[in-house]
């Protein structure tokens, strides 16, 4: 989604009744309520809930070269950081890369690998990779070799035009059925493209958005075309022996219900269990209840693309980033999300929405961080992927999330909902033996920083702020170095003295 198209999406969504601004307005944050944070939380393995893939981001539409040519090498360091850093960033875990179908990089058009038409969906495309992919590349490799990022999900947003009913890359149009082998094969080769460069794509996405008509690069699906063409993608990532690697991803609605739809008609299609996450952004109609999928749930485009740049904490306003703390939680607890990306990590100065985490001034590469970062890093630094939900009980005036991570790890998110207090977190047994237990902070003065915790073992006190989130830690367990044994060293032997034979003189002659 786009701001440019906002007030049409917002329009066709909204109920008539409705006011479209308010009630876009109202998908995401709102108000809090409670009393102060307080009492004993519990901490139960034995009840499980969904596996977390991660927090993340997207770099599509040439955001990516706002990092990647960032005048400032100063700046292009502390981007990455601020983006991917555990320590001093928010150590997001997920890139959404946009598949380019245009034929040149004007404005911030992604630009396809195969702008010609070949002459038919059966003859043998001529690739034009250009080894940069809109400066997603890059990063991605930045990502992957400095930071540890192993999620790296490519997303199309349009075939390229020739494979289309309208020939055309933008304003909606299908991709022609004669040209879904050309299309999966065409997806294929991005993969190996990125492979060759030292970076192997996770996710893969043929569409996005596919229940609305953009001016930009679109294409419309319903729930029995991406059956068929999921059909034809699985086989031919299977054959290329990417099956193992590249996990297929559906369907990038716009909104919540449509994607319900979609996800209804692929599963009477039989071709559910080729997925390997059901996709989803809530634009045009909130997130209700779960998805009746055993499949992992992305809440995979969010933003607030109508509020001015805003980089408070608890300003009011749907960027605030308590708000984007609070709807985080929502989604892992109510709506079973395994994996939450924001629209664009950074973007440029105009236009001037919430669209973005970090503005960036395309001339100097200096840039702004929004508070919203923040409350994604008391996520993302601790629930890493492949971590997976447990069961809590007790509290009070605190939202609870905690999850065992795949390193035995343990992090605890608490939101506050209205007072700050003292809070107890029990986790007995759940926490490793002998690790460490740390706590951090974000609010409106804290940037994810690490706060004092009191206590030992698996039962620790931390002070939650108003209006704040914080995350408790129990750290892996350190492994006891084994005391080396030392060789004893062995005394010379005594030597024995050498008896000299006397060397017998020869007779003198006569």
């Amino acid at each position: 989604m786009r701001f440019s198209d906002l007030a049409l999406a917002i329009a066709a969504a909204a109920p008539a009744s409705a006011n479209p601004l308010q009630w876009a307005k109202r998908q995401f944050g709102g108000g809090f309520g409670g009393g102060a944070a307080g009492g004993t939380i519990t901490l139960d393995a034995s009840k499980t809930y969904q596996k977390m893939d991660g927090f993340g981001f997207s770099l599509a539409f040439q955001r990516a070269n706002l990092i990647t040519n960032n005048p400032s090498e100063k700046y292009k360091q502390e981007l990455l950081d601020l983006l991917f850093s555990r320590e001093t960033g928010a150590g997001l875990s997920i890139i959404r890369n946009g598949i380019g179908s245009s034929t040149s990089s004007n404005s911030d058009w992604m630009n396809t690998f195969a702008p010609d038409n070949p002459g038919g969906p059966d003859a043998e495309p001529v690739w034009k990779w250009d080894g940069k992919d809109s400066g997603q590349l890059w990063v991605s490799q930045q990502a992957v070799e400095k930071y540890g990022v192993t999620q790296i999900y490519g997303n199309a947003w349009s075939p390229p035009a020739y494979m289309k009913t309208n020939n055309n890359e933008n304003n909606g149009g299908n991709l022609s059925p004669a040209w879904y082998q050309a299309f999966a094969n065409y997806l294929v080769q991005y993969v190996r493209f990125y492979a060759e460069a030292g970076v192997n794509i996770t996710h893969l996405g043929p569409m996005n958005e596919p229940d609305f008509s953009a001016s930009y690069a679109s294409a419309l699906w319903n729930g029995n075309q991406a059956a068929d063409f999921i059909k034809v993608l699985h086989p031919t990532l299977e054959s290329a022996g990417l099956g193992s690697q590249v996990a297929i991803t559906c369907c990038e609605s716009a909104g919540w219900g449509h994607q319900s739809a979609m996800l209804g008609d692929i599963k009477r299609s039989g071709a559910e269990a080729l997925l390997g996450a059901v996709t989803t952004h809530t634009y045009m109609g909130g997130a209700q209840g779960s998805f009746d999928t055993k499949v992992p749930v992305w809440f995979s485009e969010q933003c607030d693309l109508n509020g001015q740049w805003s980089t408070g904490w608890n300003s009011g306003g749907a960027g605030a980033g308590i708000v984007w703390a609070r709807n985080i939680m929502d989604a892992v607890l109510n709506h079973n999300a395994g994996g939450y990306l924001y629209w664009e990590g950074v973007q440029w100065p105009n236009p001037n929405t919430n669209e973005k985490m970090i503005r960036v001034d395309e001339t100097t590469g200096a840039y702004e961080v929004a508070s919203r970062l923040w409350a994604f890093a008391n996520w993302s630094r601790f629930v890493r992927p492949g971590a997976v939900r447990i069961g809590t009980s007790g509290g009070s005036g605190v939202r609870i999330a905690a999850f065992k991570n795949v390193d035995d790890s343990v992090a605890v998110v608490l939101l506050s909902q209205g007072g700050g207090g003292d809070v107890t977190v029990s986790a007995g047994d759940v926490a490793p033996a002998g690790g460490a237990v740390t706590a951090w902070a974000s609010d409106e003065t804290k940037k994810c920083e690490a706060i004092e915790v009191t206590g030992e073992g698996g039962e620790v006190v931390v002070n939650v702020a108003a209006n704040s989130i914080t995350t408790v830690h129990f750290g892996a367990a350190v492994a006891a170095e084994e005391p080396v044994e030392e060789t004893p060293v062995e005394e010379p032997a005594e030597e024995t003295p050498i008896e000299e034979t006397p060397i017998e003189e020869e007779p003198a002659e006569p």
